[in-house]
């Protein structure tokens, strides 16, 4: 009988044998064999198993992309060069399972940690609230009666962008004096609307009023979280800015981050989240653009490079799957501006195959931190996270009822959003340049 017969037959013998013995650790072992390893050029991964399985590289991929190594029970896979391929786990020569490996491009930058205050305009106008006007027959709401909801944006008037409370007024006046209404184009959610208002005069003080409480910019501070210094584009805050009031995500216009001081801690509890009481530097001192608002974050570009003087060097990141439960540090500001490394605990992370804002569960261990924050608090957001050597996520949200516990969001979808897309192939890369 020819030998390479007889091999195939005792691999799927075995296989067959294993399989049999129902769910014996064997069996597990087998389902737990991944069908995709993902990892950046340059960096190894792997996975552990006890059976008795080989790996080679598929014969029709590209050798050079990967190396395949194993020590004992560890399987480990060195990433050589971008591209895709594909390894073939055997038993006895006989094939058993085919893992895709992807090998993504070298991602460095720049860990943050610099306490930052953000200026953001909105598109539009925001209606954040309905007031009546006292005319001389009663009190009305004219935006109230034009089908004006709190959260709307006003766009533009009589064909004319918005952009600014200030570009409002004339229109007002004009249109209250000759009783004809105004044509305001809303975006409401994703959708736009045109409706008829007729302002109305105050009959205290003889002006013509909306009825609509408005606001066009908003202000705070937050933490930034990397900065790439290839393409200056940077991530901060690791989650959405809302209204105050309408609670909904402001649609960014344009706005800026400037440097900012933290001159106190409002120490959190149970039930009463803390925040970083800061103070905005000048104008002069603007570090960036924002412009772009998402669930992750703010994102722009980074007018020149700043220092936090602990990690100034470009560190490399950790895909989501990377990230282990155990010890890990954070870069934040608690007083003045000066970037301190603080210790923390990763409870829990998530291996996520899609952009997903809760995908660690953090703890402070530090006790300096705990004695001056209690824990995380309003301003730490974007904090960055390291482990290992490696950028793995940002600070996003503390647990009311737990200070010092909270969520964390991984980089790989901070960078996604701030363009950065590290799941780009090389070649879609090279077209877009050519």
């Amino acid at each position: 009988m020819n030998m390479e017969i007889v091999r195939r037959s005792i691999g799927a013998f075995l296989l067959v044998f294993l399989i049999g013995l129902g769910f014996a650790k064997p069996v597990h072992e087998y389902l737990a064999l991944p069908t995709q390893l993902i990892l950046l050029q340059g960096q190894n991964t792997g996975f552990q198993t006890s059976l008795p399985v080989f790996a080679n590289s598929d014969s029709n991929t590209n050798e050079e992309i990967m190396t395949l190594s194993r020590n004992a029970n560890d399987f480990i896979v060195q990433g050589n060069e971008t591209g895709d391929s594909n390894m073939l786990l055997e038993i006895a020569d006989f094939p058993v399972k085919k893992v895709g490996v992807k090998v993504l491009p070298d991602m460095k930058v720049i860990p943050g940690g610099q306490s930052i205050g953000v200026k953001l305009n909105s598109v539009g106008v925001l209606v954040v609230g309905h007031h009546l006007v006292d005319t001389e027959k009663g009190k009305k709401s004219p935006g109230e009666l034009a089908n004006i909801k709190v959260g709307d944006i006003i766009i533009e008037i009589n064909g004319d962008k918005i952009e600014e409370m200030k570009d409002l007024s004339d229109y007002v006046q004009e249109a209250g004096i000759r009783e004809k209404p105004l044509q305001i184009k809303v975006l409401r959610d994703n959708d736009k609307f045109t409706t008829e208002l007729l302002p109305l005069k105050d009959k205290n003080d003889q002006s013509y009023r909306l009825g609509l409480y408005i606001r066009d910019s908003a202000a705070g501070i937050g933490t930034l979280t990397f900065y790439h210094p290839e393409s200056k584009k940077y991530g901060a805050l690791g989650h959405v800015i809302s209204d105050m009031d309408t609670k909904k995500p402001i649609v960014v216009h344009d706005g800026q981050i400037v440097r900012s001081e933290v001159t106190s801690i409002d120490k959190g509890s149970n039930g009463n989240p803390g925040e970083k009481i800061a103070r905005f530097f000048s104008d002069r001192d603007q570090l960036g653009t924002i412009t772009k608002n998402s669930p992750f974050g703010i994102y722009g570009e980074l007018q020149d490079h700043i220092e936090n003087k602990i990690m100034d060097e470009p560190l490399p990141i950790a895909l989501s799957h990377e990230v282990e439960q155990g010890p890990a540090k954070i870069l934040t500001v608690v007083k003045g501006d000066k970037v301190q490394e603080y210790d923390i605990e990763v409870i829990t992370s998530t291996p996520q195959k899609f952009p997903a804002t809760k995908g660690m569960i953090i703890k402070i261990t530090d006790k300096e931190l705990l004695d001056k924050t209690g824990g995380i608090v309003q301003g730490m957001s974007g904090s960055p996270i390291i482990q290992n050597g490696k950028i793995i996520g940002a600070v996003t949200h503390v647990f009311v009822n737990d200070p010092t516990s909270g969520y964390g969001c991984h980089i790989e979808w901070m960078l996604h959003e701030a363009g950065i897309n590290i799941y780009e192939k090389e070649n879609d890369k090279k077209r877009k340049v050519s």
